[in-house]
């Protein structure tokens, strides 16, 4: 598996995950399989089948987060360049043709969330603006065509 880059605030939340994951959701689903054993016969029991496919689920959800874990990389305060676009600054951009502005927190691919504004440093436009600085223009292939941004502002997270 390769490098996962994560904010000290990713890590933490992975961590906490992990850990929600092992601890709540194991016993959880323990307590189902148990109440549904009582039923009887578990050759036909849906609830049975139901709580073991979610045990198996749950079980490769940990394994990938802790592989994940394992290779993480946080990315510390002194790596976030002042003045260029890194992973853990937020960036101000504007959309030239739309004159629409937008803020982004450039993270790595592992936390990346577009709905909240977590951009990964591997998307396209994540790609096109890591290393530049305020002031720059930057031009960027979509699937809708060409789109043009220019950097406003960077600022630590």
């Amino acid at each position: 598996m390769k490098e996962v880059i994560l904010t000290p605030e990713g890590f933490e939340k992975l961590k906490a995950e992990i850990e929600y994951l092992s601890n709540d959701r194991r016993r959880d689903i323990a307590d189902r399989i148990r109440t549904a054993r009582e039923f009887g016969d578990i050759a036909e029991n849906a609830e049975y089948d139901a709580a073991k496919n979610e045990q198996a689920h749950l079980e490769a959800r940990i394994a990938m987060l802790e592989e994940r874990l394992k290779n993480a990389r946080v990315v510390t305060k002194k790596e976030i360049k002042s003045g260029e676009v890194s992973i853990g600054t937020k960036v101000r951009l504007r959309d030239v043709k739309a004159n629409k502005t937008v803020e982004y927190h450039i993270v790595g691919s592992a936390e990346a969330d577009p709905s909240a504004n977590k951009l990964s440093n591997e998307s396209p436009v994540g790609k096109a603006i890591m290393g530049r600085k305020k002031g720059e223009i930057v031009e960027v292939a979509a699937p809708r065509g060409k789109m043009k941004f220019k950097i406003m502002d960077i600022k630590a997270a």
